[in-house]
C-alpha cells in the first residue's frame, strides 16, 4: 500500500459556484486524486548500466588494439642507445623480420578499423505535413462539432472538454473532416483518403527541398500504428511515386508513438548493409480510421490528444552528402517493457461494451512510462555524458550498490551537459510536466515539445520532427549542436535518438512554423488552475 501511495498526487479543484442542486449558490470543491511519474533518476537498475557500458565498448576494438601496437613499437625504440638510433638515421638497416611484423601489424589494425566501424549515417533533410486550414479545429469547435455529429453522449462530451481544457493544445490544431460528420468515418476509404493526403504531402515536400528524384530511393520505411491497409501504406507510396522494382520496402504497424526512432532504427541497419543508399522514413497516423464514439472515458481521451500529423526523412550513408546534409545520427538506444502485463496492456487498442473499437489508455500510464524511461536513460547515459559526469556517477553507484554504503546520496547526472537541444514527444502537458521535473530541465529545454504540443497536438511518432522543426525555424540550431529525440509508446517502449548538427541552420523556407513562428514561444495555463 505503501509502494502504491509513492505514486500519487492530489491537488483541490475550484469548481465555482454551483448553479442547481441541493448545493446551488454555494462554492464547491473537489479533490483529484492522480498518478504521477515515479521519480526514476533516484533509483537505477544495474543491468542497464552495464548494457549502456557494452554499447559503448562494443565497437571499440581498435581503440585497445593501437595502443598496444605503439606501446610495442616505443619499446622497441627504447631499448636501443642514442648512437644506435643516430647510425639508424644516418645509414638505415632495417632487419625484415621486424619490418614485415610491424607493417604487417599496422595494416591489419586499419583493416579492422575500417572494417568494424559503422557507415556514417546523415539526414540530408526532413519535411513535416502541414494540412490545410480548413482542417483547424479550435477547442469550441471540436465540442460543437462533436455535438452536431450525434455520436456522444452529453456525459462524454462534457468528459472530452474538461481533458481538452487540461490538455496543452491550442485553437488551431487538424482533424480530418470525415471525424466529425453524421455518417461512420472508421472506413478503409476514409482511411486511405487521409494517408493519401499526409504522405504525398510530406514526401512531394521532402523530394523538393532534396531535390532527389523518387527512383534514386533504395531504402524505404513506413510506420504507421493504427491503419494498416493491404496493399499496405509502403506500397501505396511505390505505387504513387513509381518508385524503382528492387526497391526494400518496410511497413511498420502497432508500435505506438516510439516507431518513428524504430523506423530510423531498421533504416540505419539497412544503411549499414547497402553502400551508396538513400533511405527515406515515414512516420505518421491515422486519425479517423481509429476515431472512438463510446462512452469509455480510457477511450475517449485518444479523441482529445491525437491530430492529424505525417514527417518524411531522407538518410543517406553517401559520403558526398555529408557537405549538404543537416544531422549526423549518433546513437539510438530502443528499451522494450513489453514482457510486463501492465506494460503490455497501458494502451491497448480494442472494443468496448457495445463493440465500439477505440484505443485504451490506463491509469498507469505516468508510472508505466516513467519505469520504461529510467532504463532507456540509464542505458543512454555511458554514451553521451561527459566524463566527469560518469565518474560521479559511478562512484556514487559503487558505494551504494557494491560497497552498501546507504548514506550516500544518488547521483543525477545532469543531461544537460550532454545535450543542447531535447525532443521529447509531446504526448501530453502533464507527461512534459512531470518529464521536466525528473530531468531537471528548464522551460527553454521544454519549449520546443510543448509550442508543437499547442500549436500541432499529439500528432504521435511524427510529434518529434515538429519539435526539430520549431528549433530550425527560431534558428537554435547551431553546428556541433547535440539534439536528443526521446518516444514513448504502447508495448511499452521508450526509444532515443541522437543526432548531431553538422551545419548551422540559418534560413528555413519550407517549415510548417513559418507562417506563425513569430508568435511562439507562447504561455499555457497551468493544468491545476483550469
Amino acid at each position: 500500500m505503501a509502494r502504491e501511495q509513492a505514486f500519487l498526487s492530489t491537488e483541490i479543484v475550484n469548481q465555482g459556484v454551483q448553479e442547481t442542486g441541493p448545493n446551488a449558490g454555494s462554492m464547491t470543491f473537489s479533490v483529484r486524486v492522480r498518478r504521477r511519474l515515479p521519480d526514476f533518476l533516484q533509483s537505477v537498475n544495474l543491468k542497464y548500466v552495464k548494457l549502456g557500458y557494452h554499447y559503448l565498448i562494443s565497437h571499440a576494438v581498435y581503440l585497445f588494439t593501437v595502443p598496444v601496437i605503439l606501446l610495442a613499437f616505443s619499446a622497441e625504440i627504447g631499448s636501443l642507445s642514442q648512437q644506435e638510433l643516430w647510425r639508424l638515421w644516418e645509414q638505415p638497416q632495417f632487419d625484415m623480420t621486424t619490418a614485415l611484423t610491424f607493417s604487417g601489424a599496422t595494416v591489419f589494425m586499419f583493416c579492422l578499423y575500417f572494417m568494424s566501424r559503422p557507415r556514417s549515417i546523415y539526414l540530408v533533410d526532413f519535411a513535416c505535413f502541414k494540412p490545410s486550414d480548413d482542417l483547424k479545429v479550435s477547442k469550441e469547435d471540436f465540442i460543437n462539432m462533436a455535438k452536431k455529429s450525434g455520436h456522444f453522449e452529453d456525459a462524454s462530451l462534457d468528459f472530452q472538454k474538461r481533458i481538452l481544457d487540461r490538455s496543452g493544445l491550442g485553437e488551431e490544431t487538424y482533424l480530418p473532416k470525415a471525424v466529425m460528420g453524421s455518417g461512420p468515418c472508421s472506413t478503409m476509404k476514409e482511411g486511405r483518403a487521409e494517408a493519401e493526403m499526409m504522405m504525398f504531402g510530406a514526401l512531394d515536400e521532402l523530394f523538393d527541398k532534396c531535390k532527389v528524384r523518387p527512383k534514386d530511393i533504395g531504402i524505404l520505411v513506413v510506420n504507421c500504428s493504427l491503419f494498416n491497409p493491404t496493399p499496405s501504406l509502403s506500397a501505396m507510396i511505390v505505387n504513387h511515386y513509381k518508385m524503382r522494382g528492387n526497391i526494400l520496402s518496410f511497413n511498420l504497424g502497432g508500435m505506438g508513438c516510439s516507431a518513428g526512432i524504430i523506423s530510423l532504427d531498421l533504416a540505419r541497419d539497412m544503411l549499414q548493409a547497402h553502400p551508396n543508399s538513400h533511405a527515406v522514413v515515414v512516420s505518421t497516423e491515422m486519425i479517423t480510421f481509429n476515431w472512438y464514439t463510446g462512452t469509455e472515458r480510457s477511450m475517449l481521451m485518444p479523441n482529445c490528444f491525437f491530430r492529424m500529423g505525417c514527417a518524411a526523412i531522407l538518410l543517406s550513408n553517401k559520403r558526398k552528402d555529408r557537405r549538404r546534409a543537416k544531422y549526423e545520427l549518433s546513437h539510438i538506444v530502443r528499451t522494450h517493457k513489453g514482457a510486463d502485463e501492465r506494460s503490455f496492456r497501458c494502451v491497448f487498442q480494442q472494443e468496448d461494451d457495445k463493440r465500439k473499437k477505440g484505443l485504451s489508455v490506463s491509469r498507469d500510464l505516468l508510472e508505466i512510462g516513467g519505469h520504461a524511461l529510467k532504463a532507456n536513460i540509464t542505458t543512454l547515459g555511458p554514451l553521451v555524458l561527459p566524463v566527469s559526469e560518469q565518474l560521479l556517477f559511478l562512484a556514487t553507484l559503487i558505494c551504494r550498490k557494491v560497497l552498501r554504503m546507504k548514506h550516500v546520496k544518488p547521483y543525477i547526472p545532469d543531461f544537460k551537459l550532454a545535450f543542447e537541444h531535447f525532443c521529447i514527444h509531446a504526448g501530453s502537458k502533464t507527461i512534459l510536466d512531470e518529464l521536466q521535473n525528473n530531468l531537471l530541465l528548464t522551460d527553454k529545454h521544454m519549449e520546443a515539445s510543448r509550442m508543437t504540443l499547442h500549436r500541432f497536438g499529439n500528432t504521435s511518432s511524427s510529434s518529434l520532427w515538429y519539435e526539430l522543426a520549431y528549433m530550425e525555424a527560431k534558428r537554435k540550431i547551431k553546428n556541433g549542436d547535440r539534439i536528443w529525440q526521446i518516444a514513448f509508446g504502447s508495448g511499452f517502449k521508450c526509444n532515443s535518438a541522437v543526432w548531431k548538427a553538422l551545419r548551422t541552420v540559418k534560413k528555413v523556407d519550407r517549415n510548417p512554423w513559418v507562417d506563425c513562428i513569430e508568435r511562439y514561444p507562447v504561455e499555457i495555463p497551468d493544468v491545476q488552475k483550469v
